[in-house]
């Protein structure tokens, strides 16, 4: 038997005339579920985002088995598919953001306090990744040389990352002195 309340609940969900939700559980014998599926079937009710099967009957009933494993394999793949989208999507959002931080922030060298060159962070990690083996030993080589690093911008610009870079230079202005202080005295 079919009650009121079951008419109006299909009608609320599929946005139907009370006749049509009426008619709808008639056909199904009061099976809600199962009106849904005929109201999409007929495009009465729009079918959900990503095309899931349900029903319900029993899989072995209108050799329906075979036809559910299908769809279930094709919605495992549309998620696999979803899924690596959706990584991919965040990825490079990250990508974005980083990038746009490292443009937002300079890398300066000076030296005696006066600026020799600075430009974005982006170009000293493309540096780095590039020619690491040059980078690197430069850099170091320059600390000796009396050149100082330092970072600012909005994200590096921080007290905390240039005195890390301050320490860098400190050690090797103290091993330089150290080597200069040994030399003289033999």
């Amino acid at each position: 038997m079919i009650s009121l309340q079951m008419v109006e609940e299909l009608r609320a969900y599929a946005n139907i005339s009370f006749s049509e939700a009426k008619e709808a559980l008639e056909e199904t014998n009061g099976d809600i579920l199962e009106a849904i599926i005929r109201l999409e079937e007929r495009g009465q009710v729009k079918k959900p985002k990503y095309d899931g099967y349900y029903s319900t009957r029993d899989k072995s009933e209108d050799g329906k088995e075979d036809q559910s494993e299908n769809r279930k394999s094709s919605k495992s793949n549309e998620e696999h598919t979803g899924s690596f989208q959706e990584t991919l999507k965040k990825l490079m959002a990250f990508a974005k953001k980083m990038f746009d931080k490292g443009n937002r922030n300079l890398f300066q060298v000076t030296r005696a306090g006066d600026r020799v060159m600075s430009f974005p962070v982006t170009i000293l990690l493309l540096l780095i990744i590039l020619t690491f083996w040059f980078t690197i030993p430069l850099m170091i080589l320059g600390l000796f040389m009396g050149y100082k690093y330092e970072f600012t911008g909005p994200d590096l610009g921080k007290e905390s990352v240039n005195r890390a870079m301050d320490g860098a230079s400190n050690v090797a202005e103290n091993i330089k002195n150290e080597f200069k202080g040994d030399g003289l005295d033999h």
